[in-house]
């Protein structure tokens, strides 16, 4: 505001919680933001709700967003999404709790997995951190199933979620849980809840994200014993990552009123310190060249970077190009989690595929 006299921006905070339920709503009541940040943006798209990006930005912004994340932003071969934030996933293990039950390095397969929380576990710890509620629990999911030779589709790009790789994945996990390796009821416990918890030094293991250090880790425990490996797969050989980005779109207003506003507001974030200060105090990615640039001179953090960077280029991400993953995404929110507390893995996982199905 104090760069650009005369704009004032209305930011409203949401909770990952609550945000699916809170945009459906904006959505159905044509009040939808001016300038949304989610992590899906082609329904929107192929209901003629958002901006195409050269609409919003300047050509300068378009060029500077990373092959990668530009790429993941396209419906039908046109850019909609605005890549704002990402992440890579790997695995985070506290060495100290590893010292004490015994265990000399981080699991490569699931067996040392299984075997490793027993360990923790007999020590006094939680053995892994399983978050399966609603916050995101398809990430979780997902990590855990593409280690496996699963995910959701199939090579064709066609739906398949209830594939046996995927019900393979979700029995493995109810085993842990019943095993009581894992924290209590995960599938109603959040990502915050078990990052909380590692970061306070309860928990041995578990599938990490890089703003972790800045979001959760060094406000509770800055000196926390810890490390970072790839992430576990059932036979150890290869070891996949999960990329995640989310995106920024504009809504248009029917008399398009709103459009040179979303356009300062857009281009004035995307200059790269601006771009960069936000991205190094939330502890994410860049998603452009230019804060990428500013970032890496930053030799204090890049070590701790460096990982996730490197992983980052070959990492998988979820189909959100796809319109139907909004509808996927929210049934494997609150369904994936029964799988894990009772429910049957291939009636739960056929569930969500119809869901899929539906929505193509």
């Amino acid at each position: 505001e104090k760069a650009n006299p005369g704009y004032r921006v209305n930011l409203e905070v949401v909770d990952w919680e609550q945000m699916d339920s809170k945009v459906k709503t904006y959505v159905q009541t044509k009040q939808e933001p001016d300038v949304l940040n989610y992590n899906k943006f082609s329904d929107f798209a192929r209901d003629g709700l958002v901006y195409k990006a050269q609409d919003v930005v300047s050509p300068k912004v378009l060029a500077d967003f990373l092959p990668l994340f530009r790429q993941k932003a396209q419906y039908k071969g046109a850019q909609y999404g605005l890549p704002f934030i990402s992440s890579a996933r790997l695995f985070f293990y506290n060495k100290d709790i590893f010292a004490k039950a015994g265990i000399a390095k981080p699991p490569s397969t699931w067996a040392e997995v299984e075997a490793d929380a027993k360990k923790i576990k007999k020590a006094g710890y939680i053995g892994l951190g399983l978050p399966l509620g609603p916050e995101e629990a398809q990430a979780e999911f997902q990590i855990w199933a593409m280690n496996n030779g699963g995910g959701w589709t199939d090579a064709s790009g066609k739906w398949a979620i209830d594939q046996q790789a995927n019900v393979d994945t979700l029995s493995y996990l109810r085993k842990l849980t019943k095993e009581k390796v894992t924290q209590p009821n995960p599938e109603a416990t959040n990502r915050k809840d078990v990052f909380n918890q590692f970061a306070q030094g309860k928990i041995g293991m578990l599938n990490g994200a890089v703003f972790m250090r800045k979001g959760f880790i060094d406000p509770v425990d800055a000196k926390l014993n810890y490390g970072v490996a790839a992430l576990p797969s059932k036979d150890g050989s290869t070891h996949k990552t999960l990329g995640v980005q989310d995106y920024l779109v504009a809504f248009k207003k029917s008399d398009g009123s709103n459009k040179a506003a979303v356009k300062k507001f857009l281009d004035f974030f995307y200059q790269k310190e601006n771009a960069a200060k936000f991205v190094s105090t939330e502890g994410f990615l860049s998603v452009t060249e230019s804060a990428g640039q500013v970032l890496s001179s930053d030799s204090q953090n890049a070590a701790y970077y460096k990982p996730f960077v490197d992983a980052l280029s070959s990492a998988e991400f979820a189909p959100a190009d796809d319109p139907a993953w909004a509808a996927v995404d929210g049934a494997v929110k609150q369904r994936i989690g029964t799988g894990v507390a009772g429910g049957d893995p291939a009636k739960v996982l056929g569930e969500i595929q119809k869901t899929a199905q539906k929505g193509d």
